[in-house]
């Protein structure tokens, strides 16, 4: 709904509040999170990646261990804060509640808030107002929490400097890395050292107890695709809902910003407008320096390297003053000075893509989507309930189950308990009971589980097998790989440390071919990954070149590496540090917010299920 004044970071508590027959997939301090609530959260996630990603949506990237672990965690975190509000003593006044809804412009007609456009538009998301006010004062009162964190963030102006200074300063180096590869066919495990590494590693070559199944799926997306929508439902869908189809307007534009500070004087604000205007007047003598003018002088970093370019947008992603300008102007044309709490902006409109709205031929598939998911969804939670008991009743075959509901009954290859193809079957409860002693010994089929939300699965075991050690001579190509990789990285640590020493005695090229020269420093890595950085710049360069040598942890071998200068930075002026320093105090806000959510995870007892995924 755009509701860009909230942070609705949570969706779906009231209305599970009272909700607990289903079960529960966590407890936060006594207080139970339902598995109904967390269905819902990830089905609500579900549908925001869907509306993000368009026709780039894959629904398979949600049932990653990944997407379902940090939903729980989004919910336990809410849980936590509001005990921790509620503790505290936050309240939530009536009159803050009023106001913040009257101030959301969805929520506005003609710059004034609309009643009935309100209930509109809270009746077509499927929430009254009772449960929706009552959502968003929950969302104030963790706000109020999360202020004292979030708006007071302090960096010292020594400690930014230092900072900047470090994060910019460059070193010149070259590279050489001796690798691994270049030693394997020098080395040959003997006899002895195979058959001691078998024996050590043993358990790592045992063959986990497997099965094959066959299977079948009832989803509710399955379902839909079998229903006939009629062509006079679609026309009706179109006509009723033309607002959620076609393009709205975008416009593409450039800035250069010079940046203030919100604690900036008078007198600051004052030099930063007349740096501005020598700028806008430079643009606007010769408009197709903009983009040159702007990667020297913006302090936008973001865009600045663009020459200023913004790319495309549409209303409300822009704060106010900004987005009124640019849809104020003609393509080509350079905006007057445009002040917002960032500093001071020169504007230039590049492009225009004008609204389109969509024919009903290009959104026909999706619409008849949505009204077969809808005609399905209403009588989905029965048929699952039917396919469970026919799936008990007849446990000793699938076949009845798959007459009934229409469904394939598929066959998987092997799988375990750690490893199973396709990914459907990965489920960790529905694993749980094709290794179950019923369902093997007794022949009978899985209960129906539901893997995802809306998709039930229920199996039965073809054949299996149980848990083996495989014999040495089986593996021994195996081991024989793994030893020679070893003997080769140690080869290559040893050529290397015989190599440094020889460049940090004599200085010799030891028969070092070095790489040609790079500039490196903590904000341009180049590629080098944190441990290495931090050892060139913690080495000693009083006396250059100075030669380093390190084991590759990723890649393995060795790097050697010269350091031949110190390149200082620039100074940065006023409005490029009080820039840096702003961003440096983000990310010191994130810090203690994380810091803050970690305290409260050890401040209060909080249990998830193990079978909660």
């Amino acid at each position: 709904m755009g509701l860009a004044v909230l942070p609705f970071l949570f969706w779906g508590i009231e209305s599970y509040r009272n909700v607990g027959s289903e079960g529960f997939v966590a407890v936060v301090d006594g207080e139970e999170i339902s598995r109904r609530e967390y269905e819902q959260a990830l089905r609500d996630h579900h549908e925001r990646m869907r509306s993000m990603l368009g026709a780039n949506f894959d629904s398979s990237m949600l049932d990653s261990f990944e997407v379902k672990n940090s939903v729980m965690e989004r919910l336990i975190q809410q849980r936590l804060l509001q005990r921790e509000a509620v503790n505290n003593g936050f309240v939530v006044l009536d009159t803050q509640l009023i106001k913040t809804i009257r101030e959301v412009p969805a929520f506005q007609k003609e710059n004034k808030f609309s009643k009935q456009q309100y209930e509109e538009l809270l009746r077509a998301q499927g929430l009254t107002p009772t449960l929706f006010e009552s959502r968003v004062r929950q969302e104030l009162l963790l706000q109020q929490l999360l202020d004292g964190y979030s708006e007071n963030g302090f960096v010292p102006k020594a400690v930014a400097e230092k900072v900047k200074y470090l994060s910019t300063t460059q070193r010149e180096i070259n590279q050489f890395r001796i690798d691994p590869e270049q030693f394997m066919a020098q080395v040959v495990p003997d006899e002895g050292a195979i058959t001691a590494y078998y024996e050590k590693h043993q358990t790592d070559f045992d063959l986990p107890e497997r099965a094959r199944v066959e299977y079948l799926v009832l989803s509710m997306d399955e379902m839909a695709k079998q229903e006939v929508v009629s062509e006079e439902a679609v026309n009706n869908y179109f006509s009723e809902h033309l607002s959620e189809f076609g393009q709205p307007e975008e416009r593409k534009a450039s800035h250069i910003l010079i940046s203030v500070a919100a604690d900036a004087t008078d007198e600051e604000k004052q030099q930063a407008r007349e740096k501005a205007d020598n700028l806008l007047t430079q643009v606007k003598q010769d408009p197709q320096q903009f983009a040159v003018i702007a990667k020297e002088f913006s302090s936008d970093p973001g865009s600045a390297a663009q020459g200023g370019d913004l790319g495309f947008f549409g209303r409300g992603v822009m704060v106010k003053a900004f987005e009124d300008k640019i849809f104020s102007m003609q393509p080509g044309e350079i905006s007057d000075l445009v002040e917002t709490d960032f500093g001071f902006h020169i504007i230039q409109l590049t492009e225009v893509k004008e609204a389109k709205q969509a024919d009903l031929s290009e959104v026909r598939e999706e619409i008849e989507s949505k009204l077969k998911l809808q005609a399905v969804s209403n009588s989905f939670g029965e048929t699952a309930e039917d396919f469970r008991n026919v799936v008990y009743e007849q446990g000793d075959t699938l076949e009845g189950a798959a007459n009934k509901f229409g469904l394939s009954i598929q066959e998987s290859d092997w799988i375990s308990r750690d490893n199973a193809n396709p990914a459907i079957l990965g489920n960790d409860k529905l694993l749980t009971a094709i290794f179950a002693d019923e369902t093997i010994k007794n022949q009978r089929n899985t209960e129906a589980i539901e893997v995802k939300p809306d998709t039930f699965v229920a199996a039965r075991v073809v054949e299996q097998r149980p848990a083996t050690t495989q014999s040495q001579s089986v593996v021994e190509d195996q081991i024989i790989s793994t030893l020679k990789k070893q003997m080769a990285e140690e080869k290559a640590i040893e050529e290397g440390k015989v190599k440094l020493a020889a460049l940090q005695d004599k200085g010799e090229d030891a028969g070092v071919a070095w790489s040609e020269a790079k500039q490196i420093s903590y904000m341009q890595s180049q590629g080098l990954d944190h441990e290495v950085l931090r050892s060139i710049f913690r080495a000693e360069t009083k006396t250059l070149p100075v030669y380093l040598g390190m084991p590759n942890s990723a890649a393995g071998g060795y790097d050697l590496i010269r350091i031949n200068k110190i390149i200082d930075p620039e100074t940065a002026d006023e409005a490029a540090m009080a820039n840096f320093s702003g961003q440096l105090q983000q990310m010191l806000t994130q810090e203690e917010m994380f810091s803050y959510l970690s305290l409260l995870r050890k401040k209060y007892e909080v249990k998830v299920k193990q079978d909660a995924f």
